[in-house]
Protein backbone atom coordinates (compact mmCIF):
# COMPACT_ATOMS: atom_id res chain seq x y z
CA UNK A 1 0.00 0.00 0.00
CA UNK A 2 1.45 3.40 -0.90
CA UNK A 3 0.71 5.78 1.70
CA UNK A 4 1.77 9.72 1.69
CA UNK A 5 4.38 10.11 4.53
CA UNK A 6 2.79 12.84 6.05
CA UNK A 7 -0.06 11.39 6.08
CA UNK A 8 -1.00 8.47 8.94
CA UNK A 9 -3.37 5.38 7.99
CA UNK A 10 -6.68 5.67 10.20
CA UNK A 11 -6.36 1.87 11.55
CA UNK A 12 -10.07 1.43 11.83
CA UNK A 13 -10.75 2.46 8.15
CA UNK A 14 -8.01 0.50 7.13
CA UNK A 15 -9.58 -2.03 8.54
CA UNK A 16 -13.04 -1.83 8.07
CA UNK A 17 -12.11 -1.86 4.30
CA UNK A 18 -10.40 -4.82 4.69
CA UNK A 19 -13.41 -6.63 5.95
CA UNK A 20 -15.26 -5.16 3.06
CA UNK A 21 -12.40 -6.47 0.60
CA UNK A 22 -12.91 -10.29 1.75
CA UNK A 23 -16.56 -10.25 1.83
CA UNK A 24 -16.63 -9.00 -2.29
CA UNK A 25 -14.02 -11.78 -2.89
CA UNK A 26 -16.29 -14.83 -0.78
CA UNK A 27 -18.69 -16.21 -2.82
CA UNK A 28 -20.65 -17.86 0.14
CA UNK A 29 -20.35 -15.12 2.96
CA UNK A 30 -17.50 -15.31 5.78
CA UNK A 31 -18.31 -15.57 9.78
CA UNK A 32 -17.03 -13.66 12.43
CA UNK A 33 -14.38 -16.23 13.26
CA UNK A 34 -13.26 -16.70 9.46
CA UNK A 35 -12.81 -12.96 9.20
CA UNK A 36 -10.67 -12.93 12.39
CA UNK A 37 -8.30 -15.58 11.25
CA UNK A 38 -8.22 -14.75 7.66
CA UNK A 39 -7.14 -10.75 8.45
CA UNK A 40 -5.61 -11.60 11.65
CA UNK A 41 -7.21 -9.47 13.33
CA UNK A 42 -8.96 -9.41 17.28
CA UNK A 43 -12.36 -10.59 17.30
CA UNK A 44 -13.71 -7.87 19.84
CA UNK A 45 -12.43 -5.58 16.98
CA UNK A 46 -13.65 -7.27 13.81
CA UNK A 47 -17.09 -7.36 15.65
CA UNK A 48 -17.25 -4.11 16.32
CA UNK A 49 -16.56 -3.12 13.23
CA UNK A 50 -19.07 -5.33 11.59
CA UNK A 51 -21.48 -4.40 14.09
CA UNK A 52 -20.95 -0.77 12.55
CA UNK A 53 -20.85 -1.91 9.07
CA UNK A 54 -23.74 -3.87 9.23
CA UNK A 55 -25.79 -0.45 10.95
CA UNK A 56 -25.07 1.71 8.14
CA UNK A 57 -25.90 -0.74 5.71
CA UNK A 58 -22.90 -2.14 4.02
CA UNK A 59 -22.90 -5.85 5.05
CA UNK A 60 -26.07 -8.02 6.04
CA UNK A 61 -25.94 -10.72 8.20
CA UNK A 62 -27.46 -14.27 7.70
CA UNK A 63 -28.68 -14.80 11.62
CA UNK A 64 -29.18 -19.09 11.22
CA UNK A 65 -25.79 -19.17 9.68
CA UNK A 66 -23.91 -16.53 10.86
CA UNK A 67 -22.47 -15.57 7.75
CA UNK A 68 -22.19 -11.52 7.06
CA UNK A 69 -22.15 -10.43 3.44
CA UNK A 70 -21.86 -7.36 1.23
CA UNK A 71 -25.21 -5.23 1.90
CA UNK A 72 -27.14 -3.26 -0.74
CA UNK A 73 -25.78 0.28 1.31
CA UNK A 74 -22.80 -0.48 -0.81
CA UNK A 75 -23.99 -1.89 -4.11
CA UNK A 76 -25.74 1.45 -4.35
CA UNK A 77 -22.63 3.53 -3.93
CA UNK A 78 -20.87 1.39 -6.36
CA UNK A 79 -23.71 1.37 -8.92
CA UNK A 80 -23.57 5.38 -8.71
CA UNK A 81 -19.71 5.51 -9.21
CA UNK A 82 -19.73 2.92 -11.56
CA UNK A 83 -23.05 4.97 -13.94
CA UNK A 84 -19.58 7.72 -13.75
CA UNK A 85 -17.46 5.82 -15.88
CA UNK A 86 -17.27 7.26 -19.66
CA UNK A 87 -15.42 3.71 -20.86
CA UNK A 88 -17.95 1.66 -19.07
CA UNK A 89 -21.01 3.93 -20.43
CA UNK A 90 -18.62 3.83 -24.06
CA UNK A 91 -18.59 0.34 -23.81
CA UNK A 92 -22.47 -0.92 -23.21
CA UNK A 93 -23.81 -0.86 -26.40
CA UNK A 94 -20.79 -3.12 -27.90
CA UNK A 95 -21.31 -5.36 -25.33
CA UNK A 96 -24.84 -5.54 -25.76
CA UNK A 97 -24.45 -6.39 -29.51
CA UNK A 98 -21.84 -8.95 -28.22
CA UNK A 99 -24.16 -10.59 -26.08
CA UNK A 100 -27.50 -10.89 -28.76
CA UNK A 101 -24.77 -12.27 -31.22
CA UNK A 102 -23.44 -14.98 -29.52
CA UNK A 103 -25.82 -15.45 -26.45
CA UNK A 104 -23.45 -15.87 -24.03
CA UNK A 105 -23.18 -13.55 -20.70
CA UNK A 106 -20.83 -10.49 -21.31
CA UNK A 107 -18.07 -9.15 -18.85
CA UNK A 108 -15.99 -6.02 -18.56
CA UNK A 109 -13.09 -5.57 -16.13
CA UNK A 110 -10.21 -3.21 -15.22
CA UNK A 111 -7.13 -3.72 -13.39
CA UNK A 112 -7.47 -2.90 -10.19
CA UNK A 113 -4.01 -3.95 -7.67
CA UNK A 114 -3.39 -7.56 -8.38
CA UNK A 115 -7.11 -8.66 -9.46
CA UNK A 116 -9.58 -7.95 -11.97
CA UNK A 117 -12.85 -5.94 -11.28
CA UNK A 118 -15.96 -6.60 -13.10
CA UNK A 119 -17.20 -2.99 -14.15
CA UNK A 120 -20.14 -4.41 -16.66
CA UNK A 121 -21.96 -7.59 -16.91
CA UNK A 122 -25.04 -8.07 -19.40
CA UNK A 123 -26.24 -11.48 -19.52
CA UNK A 124 -28.78 -13.14 -22.06
CA UNK A 125 -31.96 -13.74 -21.17
CA UNK A 126 -32.78 -17.68 -19.48
CA UNK A 127 -32.36 -19.51 -16.51
CA UNK A 128 -28.71 -19.79 -16.18
CA UNK A 129 -26.94 -17.26 -14.06
CA UNK A 130 -23.07 -16.97 -13.26
CA UNK A 131 -21.77 -16.11 -9.95
CA UNK A 132 -20.61 -13.03 -10.82
CA UNK A 133 -21.62 -9.23 -10.36
CA UNK A 134 -20.60 -5.86 -11.01
CA UNK A 135 -17.84 -4.96 -8.31
CA UNK A 136 -16.55 -8.46 -7.98
CA UNK A 137 -13.14 -8.90 -7.78
CA UNK A 138 -11.44 -12.21 -10.14
CA UNK A 139 -7.98 -13.67 -10.18
CA UNK A 140 -6.02 -12.65 -13.07
CA UNK A 141 -4.55 -16.33 -13.45
CA UNK A 142 -7.65 -18.02 -13.70
CA UNK A 143 -9.99 -15.64 -15.72
CA UNK A 144 -10.55 -14.55 -19.30
CA UNK A 145 -10.60 -11.24 -18.35
CA UNK A 146 -8.00 -11.40 -15.71
CA UNK A 147 -4.94 -12.72 -18.15
CA UNK A 148 -6.16 -10.49 -21.13
CA UNK A 149 -5.38 -8.23 -18.60
CA UNK A 150 -2.17 -9.77 -17.72
CA UNK A 151 -0.97 -10.23 -20.83
CA UNK A 152 -0.73 -6.77 -22.34
CA UNK A 153 0.66 -5.18 -19.26
CA UNK A 154 4.34 -3.65 -19.89
CA UNK A 155 7.44 -6.00 -18.85
CA UNK A 156 8.55 -3.86 -16.00
CA UNK A 157 4.83 -3.97 -14.72
CA UNK A 158 4.26 -7.22 -15.49
CA UNK A 159 7.42 -8.78 -13.57
CA UNK A 160 6.43 -5.83 -11.01
CA UNK A 161 2.44 -7.51 -9.92
CA UNK A 162 3.96 -11.31 -10.83
CA UNK A 163 6.60 -10.52 -7.50
CA UNK A 164 4.24 -12.43 -4.22
CA UNK A 165 1.79 -13.02 -6.41
CA UNK A 166 -0.62 -16.04 -5.01
CA UNK A 167 -1.74 -18.52 -7.45
CA UNK A 168 -5.02 -19.91 -5.64
CA UNK A 169 -6.46 -23.18 -6.96
CA UNK A 170 -10.11 -23.65 -7.54
CA UNK A 171 -9.84 -26.58 -9.96
CA UNK A 172 -6.94 -28.94 -11.49
CA UNK A 173 -7.08 -26.98 -14.70
CA UNK A 174 -6.04 -24.08 -12.23
CA UNK A 175 -1.98 -22.12 -13.29
CA UNK A 176 -0.16 -23.17 -10.36
CA UNK A 177 3.41 -21.77 -11.27
CA UNK A 178 4.51 -18.53 -12.35
CA UNK A 179 6.57 -20.11 -15.14
CA UNK A 180 3.33 -21.93 -16.51
CA UNK A 181 1.46 -18.27 -16.40
CA UNK A 182 4.41 -16.64 -18.18
CA UNK A 183 3.68 -19.27 -20.91
CA UNK A 184 0.05 -18.56 -21.02
CA UNK A 185 1.01 -14.65 -21.43
CA UNK A 186 3.17 -15.73 -24.55
CA UNK A 187 0.14 -17.82 -25.98
CA UNK A 188 -2.06 -15.16 -25.14
CA UNK A 189 -0.30 -12.46 -27.44
CA UNK A 190 0.14 -15.01 -30.13
CA UNK A 191 -3.54 -15.55 -29.93
CA UNK A 192 -4.72 -12.17 -29.76
CA UNK A 193 -7.45 -13.81 -26.82
CA UNK A 194 -6.92 -15.51 -23.44
CA UNK A 195 -9.31 -18.45 -22.82
CA UNK A 196 -10.18 -19.63 -18.97
CA UNK A 197 -10.64 -23.88 -19.86
CA UNK A 198 -12.45 -24.72 -16.24
CA UNK A 199 -9.87 -22.93 -14.48
CA UNK A 200 -11.62 -20.68 -11.92
CA UNK A 201 -14.60 -23.15 -11.68
CA UNK A 202 -15.50 -26.69 -13.05
CA UNK A 203 -18.18 -26.56 -15.96
CA UNK A 204 -17.83 -22.72 -17.42
CA UNK A 205 -15.44 -21.45 -20.01
CA UNK A 206 -14.22 -17.77 -20.62
CA UNK A 207 -12.44 -16.21 -23.40
CA UNK A 208 -11.15 -12.43 -22.84
CA UNK A 209 -9.52 -10.02 -24.93
CA UNK A 210 -8.19 -6.75 -24.21
CA UNK A 211 -9.13 -3.09 -24.81
CA UNK A 212 -6.85 -0.80 -25.77
CA UNK A 213 -6.52 3.04 -25.00
CA UNK A 214 -5.30 5.81 -28.10
CA UNK A 215 -1.99 5.25 -26.92
CA UNK A 216 -1.72 1.29 -27.05
CA UNK A 217 -2.55 1.01 -23.32
CA UNK A 218 -4.64 -1.89 -22.31
CA UNK A 219 -7.38 -0.06 -20.73
CA UNK A 220 -9.99 -2.46 -19.43
CA UNK A 221 -10.53 -6.51 -20.78
CA UNK A 222 -13.99 -7.89 -22.08
CA UNK A 223 -14.81 -11.38 -21.85
CA UNK A 224 -17.56 -13.98 -23.30
CA UNK A 225 -18.31 -16.75 -20.48
CA UNK A 226 -20.86 -19.62 -20.26
CA UNK A 227 -20.86 -23.52 -19.83
CA UNK A 228 -18.30 -25.98 -21.29
CA UNK A 229 -21.43 -27.07 -23.35
CA UNK A 230 -22.13 -23.43 -24.67
CA UNK A 231 -18.53 -22.97 -25.24
CA UNK A 232 -16.85 -25.40 -27.20
CA UNK A 233 -14.22 -26.88 -29.10
CA UNK A 234 -15.58 -26.56 -32.22
CA UNK A 235 -17.51 -22.70 -31.57
CA UNK A 236 -14.20 -21.09 -29.54
CA UNK A 237 -12.85 -20.18 -32.84
CA UNK A 238 -15.49 -18.28 -33.68
CA UNK A 239 -16.01 -16.40 -30.59
CA UNK A 240 -13.11 -15.70 -29.94
CA UNK A 241 -13.20 -13.55 -33.45
CA UNK A 242 -16.70 -12.03 -32.75
CA UNK A 243 -15.03 -11.24 -29.40
CA UNK A 244 -12.10 -9.82 -30.80
CA UNK A 245 -13.90 -8.17 -32.92
CA UNK A 246 -15.65 -6.24 -30.09
CA UNK A 247 -12.71 -5.38 -28.53
CA UNK A 248 -11.61 -3.73 -31.83
CA UNK A 249 -14.64 -1.47 -32.31
CA UNK A 250 -14.46 -0.51 -28.26
CA UNK A 251 -10.75 0.46 -28.62
CA UNK A 252 -11.51 2.94 -31.70
CA UNK A 253 -14.30 4.07 -30.28
CA UNK A 254 -12.60 5.40 -26.91
CA UNK A 255 -10.64 7.90 -28.38
CA UNK A 256 -9.69 9.67 -24.92
CA UNK A 257 -11.97 8.85 -22.26
CA UNK A 258 -10.54 9.24 -18.90
CA UNK A 259 -9.11 6.20 -17.73
CA UNK A 260 -10.99 3.76 -15.72
CA UNK A 261 -10.33 3.37 -12.07
CA UNK A 262 -12.07 0.66 -9.29
CA UNK A 263 -11.92 4.30 -6.63
CA UNK A 264 -14.73 6.04 -8.58
CA UNK A 265 -16.10 9.35 -6.35
CA UNK A 266 -19.29 7.66 -5.39
CA UNK A 267 -21.24 10.74 -4.68
CA UNK A 268 -21.31 14.66 -5.88
CA UNK A 269 -20.43 17.06 -2.78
Amino acid sequence: MVTNARTPVAPSVDRALSILEALADSKHGLTLMQLTRQLNLPKSSVHGLLATLEHRGYVTRNGRKGCYFIGLRLYGLSKLGLSRIDLREQAAPFLRKLMERTRLTVHMAILDAKAAVVVEKIEPPGLLRLATWVGRRMDLHCSGVGKALLAYMPEPELTELLQGYTLAHYTDNSIRTIKRLREEIIHIRQAGHAVDDEEGEMGFRCIGCPIFGHNGEVRAAISLAGTIFQITEENLDALAAALKQTAASISNAIGDVPELSAAQESSSK
